[in-house]
């Protein structure tokens, strides 16, 4: 229950805190942009099962490997394409924190 708590509300949470907190502006754009990184669990789609609770997602999907997280911190460090690095940064936490969330059992 905790891995799912801690999992979740880094993936839905976290971005709208982030979003008002830092992009009071547009806060409405930065949440939709932030909870959209979750988009890239579409690649679950090509492994075999597609949901499987104990498998970690980092480095074992393709947009979640090491390659594509550099990527997205690329993107993080460049201010036009920021909040869309931020939201996919944000994504892989969540996904770390379940990684680290497996360990423990």
């Amino acid at each position: 229950m905790l891995r799912f708590v801690i999992h979740y509300g880094i993936h839905f949470i976290v971005p709208i805190i982030i979003a008002l907190a830092f992009y009071k502006k547009d806060k409405t754009f930065a949440i939709v942009v932030l909870l959209a990184g979750i988009v890239i669990d579409v690649d679950h789609f090509f492994a075999t099962p597609v949901f499987d609770s104990m498998r970690c997602s980092i480095n074992y999907h393709p947009l979640h490997t090491y390659w594509a997280i550099a990527i997205y911190i690329v993107l993080f460090l460049y201010k036009k394409t920021r909040i869309f690095g931020l939201a996919l940064l944000i994504h892989i936490l969540a996904d770390l924190a379940d990684c680290y969330m497996i360990t423990l059992n």
